[in-house]
Order: C-alpha cells, then sequence, then structure tokens
C-alpha cells in the first residue's frame, strides 16, 4: 500500500502551521471578530514565513476576512469548516482556480517553448513532456536549442533516448534557425508537438532575451512556459515577472518541488504572471510531472484530505498482488511482514516511503519523519524478512531475542538491523491502522480492480 501509493512530499511545513491552525478552528462555537483577527494574522505569518510575495498575501488576507465577517451561518456547518472552507476557496482561486492544460487540437504540430534561467531545469523538463505527451498517445520532436551550455544537446539527446522520443539538433547553429527547421521537419513527419528547448538566460541579459524573443516571433508557439526552480521562491516570482513583460507566456511549469517545503512560488506566481501553473516538476525521474490542479495543491498545502490524488496514482502502477494487499488492509486485517515485503520491492522501483505522506490524511506525518528507510537499506530490509520463517512474517509479535539472532545470521546483518526494521515495520503497522480509520472510513476495493464505492 506504500510505493505504489508514491505521491509527492510537498509544502510540509506551511501544511504543518495550517493543521495547527485548523484544529484550533474546527473547535469555534461561533465566528467572531475576535477570532477572524487572531486566524487572519496567524495565516498571514505562515504566508510571510513560506516567501508569499508580501502584497499577494495582504490581498489575499483581506478578502478572507471579508468573507469571514459576511458569513451566514449554516446550521448543517460547523462555523469553524466554514471558516476553513473560505481559506481554502480564496487560496484555490489564488493558484489560478481551474485545471489549464496543454493545449490540443487542431493542426499539426503544436509548438511548445521552454523559457527560464539557467539552472532551472529546462532540458529535463522537456523530456517529462515529452514524455507526458507519449503517454497521453501524442508523438513529440524534442528540439535541442540550447547551443551554449556545454553537453546541453547531448543531454537532451539522452533523455530523448530515455523516452523514445526523436531530438532534433543542429549542432552549433543559430538557436532561431534550428527551431524552425525543426518546425519543418515535424511538419514533414506528421509530428503532433514541437518541443522547443532554449538556453537558459539570465534577465538581465538583454541580448539573450532578445534573441528567446526571436524564436517566439518566427516560430508562433501555441504554449511559451517559463519553467523556474520552486525553491527560488521570491525570486522566482521576480524572474517570472519579468520574463512575462518580455514574452507572450502562457504558463508556468515550477520544478524541484520536490524539495519545497514552503510552497511560497507556487502560490504566488500564478498571481504574479497572470498565466497559469501547468505542470510541477516533483522529483527527478522522467515521469515526476504532475499536472497542477489548483483545489488538489490547495488540499494538500493546508493538510486537507486527497484521496483522490492517492487513488489515481495507484490507479497507475498497481498490480494484482498489491491490490490483495490493499483489501486485506482496507478490510480491517492485520498489514503483517508479507504485505510489507511486497512494498518494500515496489518502493525499489518507484521512490521514497516517505513521499507519499503528503496525501495521506490522518497519517501521523512526525512519525513518518523518524521512519528511516531509504533506497539503501532495502536490499538488506528484504534479505532479513526472507530470512524469517512462514509463521514469523504472518505474526511478527512472535520475534524474540533468540529469533532476532537467528534472523540476523541468516541474512547477514546485525542483530541491530534486525531490531531496527522490526522496529520501523511496527511503525507502518501502526499507520495502516490510522489510514483505516481517518482515510478510508466509507471505502471498499472491488477484487475487478482498483474502484472505491461509497459504502451506505
Amino acid at each position: 500500500m506504500l510505493a505504489i501509493l508514491e505521491l509527492y512530499f510537498m509544502f510540509d511545513k506551511i501544511t504543518e502551521k495550517f493543521s495547527t491552525i485548523f484544529r484550533s478552528l474546527r473547535g469555534l462555537g461561533k465566528i467572531t471578530e475576535s477570532n477572524i483577527q487572531t486566524t487572519v494574522r496567524d495565516v498571514r505569518i505562515i504566508l510571510l514565513e513560506a516567501d508569499v510575495n508580501y502584497s499577494i498575501v495582504k490581498s489575499f488576507i483581506e478578502k478572507v476576512k471579508t468573507r469571514a465577517e459576511g458569513t451566514k451561518v449554516i446550521k448543517s456547518i460547523k462555523p469553524g469548516e466554514q471558516f476553513i472552507k473560505i481559506i481554502r476557496d480564496e487560496l484555490i482561486f489564488l493558484l489560478g482556480g481551474t485545471v489549464s492544460p496543454l493545449v490540443s487540437g487542431g493542426k499539426k504540430p503544436k509548438i511548445i517553448l521552454l523559457a527560464g534561467l539557467q539552472g532551472s531545469g529546462k532540458t529535463t523538463t522537456a523530456a517529462k513532456i515529452a514524455n507526458y505527451l507519449k503517454n497521453k498517445g501524442c508523438t513529440s520532436l524534442l528540439v535541442a536549442a540550447d547551443v551554449y551550455r556545454p553537453a546541453a544537446i547531448d543531454q537532451l539527446k539522452t533523455l530523448g533516448e530515455q523516452v523514445d522520443i526523436p531530438v532534433f539538433s543542429l549542432g552549433k547553429s543559430d538557436p532561431v534557425i534550428i527551431c524552425q527547421e525543426a518546425v519543418s521537419e515535424a511538419v514533414s513527419l506528421g509530428i503532433e508537438y514541437v518541443i522547443l528547448d532554449t538556453a537558459g538566460r539570465l534577465h538581465v541579459d538583454g541580448e539573450m532575451m532578445e534573441e528567446i524573443q526571436s524564436i517566439q516571433e518566427k516560430t508562433h508557439p501555441d504554449e511559451t512556459l517559463f519553467v523556474v526552480d520552486g525553491m527560488t521562491g521570491q525570486d522566482a516570482v521576480n524572474s517570472a515577472k519579468i520574463f512575462s513583460e518580455t514574452l507572450s507566456l502562457t504558463g508556468t511549469i515550477l520544478t524541484k518541488m520536490e524539495g519545497d517545503s514552503r510552497g511560497g512560488a507556487a502560490v504566488s506566481v500564478t498571481k504574479v504572471t497572470g498565466v497559469p501553473i501547468k505542470f510541477l516538476g516533483v522529483s527527478e525521474k522522467i515521469d515526476g510531472l504532475e499536472v497542477f490542479d489548483p483545489k488538489r495543491i490547495a488540499d494538500r498545502i493546508l493538510g486537507l484530505e486527497d484521496v483522490v490524488s492517492l487513488v489515481e496514482k495507484a490507479q497507475e502502477s498497481i498490480d494484482n498482488k498489491d491490490v490483495q494487499s490493499i483489501q486485506k488492509v482496507l478490510s480491517g486485517k492485520e498489514f503483517d511482514l508479507n504485505d510489507f515485503i511486497s512494498q518494500l520491492r515496489q518502493i525499489k522501483k518507484m521512490g521514497s516511503l516517505n513521499q507519499i505522506v503528503g496525501m495521506l490524511p490522518g497519517v501521523n506525518r512526525k512519525m513518518m519523519k523518524k521512519m528511516n528507510l531509504n533506497k539503501k537499506q532495502l536490499v538488506w530490509a528484504e534479505a532479513i524478512i526472507q530470512s524469517m520463517t512462514v509463521q514469523e512474517r504472518c505474526q511478527p509479535k512472535i520475534i524474540n531475542g533468540s529469533r532476532r539472532k537467528r534472523i540476523a545470521e541468516g541474512s547477514g546483518r546485525s542483530i541491530q538491523d534486525v531490531n531496527q526494521l522490526i522496529k520501523e515495520f511496527f511503525q507502518i503497522q501502526k499507520m495502516m491502522k490510522q489510514m483505516r480509520k481517518k482515510a478510508f472510513p466509507q471505502m471498499r476495493m472491488r477484487k475487478s480492480g482498483l474502484h472505491f464505492t461509497t459504502l451506505n
């Protein structure tokens, strides 16, 4: 149930702080001027600490305050829950309101121009977009138009090979000509999308900005996407603003969001640029690109439930054994070491255990942080479990000191390693119980596949 639900651990700090505020709000008997003032003050501090633009914070707070003051109490909804909804609604609006998909249909090819600062991750993002489109059944052509950065062309070719996408290159030629020739090539081949990977540039570099403007004028892209490192906070917002004044942007892509625990760029960039966020880069993997859904991201930032994302991610990667494991957990049966080893094998393929925490409602995030099950440990963890008897795997509580010594010898690991694994297993087992009680209280799994239905 763990790796197959691999989701993205972002906005950790801001989420924890909002969770604290919401715990207080849920206990409110009524909405008063006093608790409105207290709440908006706390929210203001959280957003500023998350590196959200000051003017945006000010506007956001005023809207929340005005709506809260004008709220009519709905008898069926607790006042605190109404207040939480106001904050959520305003945050969703600030993030863009709705999903903004890539342009599709009509003439071929659709041209996607990527622009951004040096080191923002444009080349990797270009390959991720190509992979995303491939999974949608669309053909793409990657264009190596970064002729300045050493090995940039080779990097794109390598990434293209990974996703089986052709790469157009003319070596160290004029980037404008490269892009024009690539579009002509795509037309002749009937390719649906052309992805232009341009050179990273400093926004103060006039010559380079003129070049990207020329590429846009000559190729008439359907999408001009500003790629920006989400970890740079206010710098990301400032850069996005300057690029939006220079180019006719249609959207932004925030990269390296797996390392962003604040979320300031995501909250600010849409408001500042006036264009929607299209994607988030959420891991270094080629499939680490997530469509930006304002509602879902708002819920993630606020620490609210995001079961839909959990289910969707599971549907993408689950196999029959995992279905059985999940059915077992949700039916109320104990999560044992047989289930654990199955998930360890999935983790080795898909990434970190901790990454799922951001979307698991009701799970103790601090408890998860303490766990130390990283990729390097997965190999010996599997060896330890394989050294256990069938009974020990099904009934881990019987594993006493003598059994741990035997298991250590059989796996070639120390007793300390065995103790650590068993400790972490029991932590995960506890988490499974929490998930069953809080995340999925009214859901069941059909044996025909991963389908959730509401029980009466």
